[in-house]
């Protein structure tokens, strides 16, 4: 048995798996997210042990036979998080969170030295790790100087659970302090951000064992000291459940922030497309991702102006879309990251007219999605990446209205999978049955792409409207921003 553990932004999910890979069963508990001010996002570690706690006494009750005979466990977590921690491994302050955009002047400013766009391969983006501690440093000089260790959220859960510091590759690619062509510690970026490696946790990749439960909470749950695997960040995690491994392969995501992740056989940065080049989960492979920051999260946001239920008003919408709407939403709630990072920028209905009811803002909303969406795909293509479909992943996968928006507008068939939970969960499950393996294990055997239960093709009438409202969105967005 194999337990996948996904620490999210607005929950903890564990997930039991057997050895032939089928989910036996999965338990999940809340997270909250603070924001005290604009463009900040935080949490307090506290709660994750919480809720993995949570996590794991549901899985006793339900699963106590299935859960003693937990042998790898994997990790997949929210990226770029700030745990900042003494020499001790107390907790200094709240976890400045990957949509916390505080830190903008000090990426900006590190951004303007050439090393970090060379040696990470990424512009160095305000949700980043190394920006953010960049703040902690001058805004709260007394916290910087006690800060002794700094890993990300899912590695505070490792240390919890192992008693180890240890990140994995594609984790640690998103701080800003990785040579991800090397997968190592920069030294250079490190003491530009006047940091050593002292500070870092040790590097393993998502399929290494690093370390095995602790036993007294192996005791507590009844269960083995299983063997804990790297792991890997959200994405990479739901690439390995998606078996988005070999190059070419990609997948959208659809979740509080939205994806376009394609693997890539070989390192393939273009920091001024803002494409992200990641290492994935797995050795000698890399990735490419397109990020913007509100997905379903601005679905979710209307649905409360509304008061309304986001499935609800989903489902009032007919199946197929019809011409893209004259109105337009620009998801940028959060700021945006791919293709123009620009932390500052906010969202907008523009073009309304009293034409416009409810469920007409419903779909701009959707559509306002699918543009960023298509944004991202444009800067892939300029770093070198074709696409010629992709799965699709996340919550907002449950509208069938909402996909076939996608297919349209990306002018890309879209592959929805058979039913079933191939999410970051089920990939850390994965991982965790990689690191029990051992080294000599086959991940592209051990994961392969689900079964796909519907494919969701462009609509050949529409697609050329579907561009040319993407090319109004493009310059709306400039308009907003002059």
């Amino acid at each position: 048995m194999y337990l996948g553990l996904d620490l999210g932004t607005s929950g903890l999910k564990g997930l039991l798996m057997d050895g032939d890979q089928n989910i036996i069963g999965s338990a999940s508990a809340p997270l909250d997210v603070t924001r005290s001010h604009s463009g900040w996002s935080e949490q307090d570690p506290a709660h994750w042990i919480s809720a993995c706690e949570t996590v794991f006494d549901a899985l006793r009750g339900s699963h106590p036979a299935e859960l003693a005979a937990v042998t790898g466990i994997g990790l997949s977590g929210q990226m770029h998080g700030a745990t900042l921690l003494d020499k001790g491994h107390t907790v200094l302050r709240p976890c400045m969170l990957w949509n916390d955009t505080r830190a903008h002047e000090q990426a900006a400013r590190l951004d303007a030295d050439p090393r970090f766009r060379q040696i990470s391969g990424n512009i160095v983006f305000p949700g980043f790790t190394a920006p953010k501690v960049e703040w902690v440093r001058e805004n709260e000089p007394s916290i910087f100087a006690k800060t002794a260790l700094i890993l990300l959220p899912k590695d505070y859960l490792r240390l919890w659970l192992t008693g180890n510091a240890v990140s994995d590759m594609s984790d640690a690619a998103g701080t800003s302090w990785l040579d991800v062509e090397r997968r190592d510690w920069s030294d250079e970026l490190l003491s530009a951000t006047h940091l050593t490696q002292g500070h870092m946790p040790a590097l393993a990749e998502g399929s290494d064992e690093t370390g095995t439960l602790r036993a007294e909470l192996a005791t507590r749950w009844g269960m083995k000291q299983a063997v804990v695997a790297g792991g890997a960040g959200d994405n990479a995690a739901s690439a390995m459940g998606l078996g988005t491994i070999e190059g070419g392969s990609a997948f959208v995501s659809l979740g509080t922030s939205g994806v376009l992740f394609a693997s890539n056989a070989r390192y393939s940065p273009k920091p001024e497309s803002a494409v992200h080049a990641f290492c994935h989960a797995v050795p000698d492979t890399w990735h490419q991702m397109g990020v913007f920051l509100s997905a379903t999260d601005s679905l979710n946001w209307w649905a409360g102006v509304t008061d309304k239920d986001a499935a609800a008003l989903t489902a009032a919408l007919d199946e197929k879309p019809g011409a893209p709407e004259n109105t337009i939403f620009l998801p940028y709630l959060a700021g945006e990251r791919t293709p123009h990072n620009d932390a500052a920028i906010r969202g907008a209905f523009i073009g309304l007219d009293h034409a416009y009811d409810q469920a007409a803002m419903t779909r701009a909303v959707l559509q306002g999605v699918a543009f960023a969406m298509a944004d991202s795909r444009d800067a892939l293509a300029d770093a070198g990446t074709e696409l010629t479909r992709v799965m699709a992943v996340g919550g907002g996968t449950r509208s069938a209205h909402w996909l076939q928006t996608m297919a349209n507008t990306l002018n890309l068939p879209l592959d929805l999978p058979a039913e079933g939970d191939f999410g970051a969960a089920f990939g850390a499950a994965r991982l965790g049955l990689l690191a029990q393996e051992g080294k000599g294990a086959d991940a592209a055997s051990i994961c392969m792409p689900p079964t796909i239960s519907r494919s969701f093709e462009p609509d050949a009438a529409l697609t050329d409207a579907y561009g040319e409202a993407h090319g109004r969105y493009k310059a709306l967005y400039q308009a907003l921003k002059s």
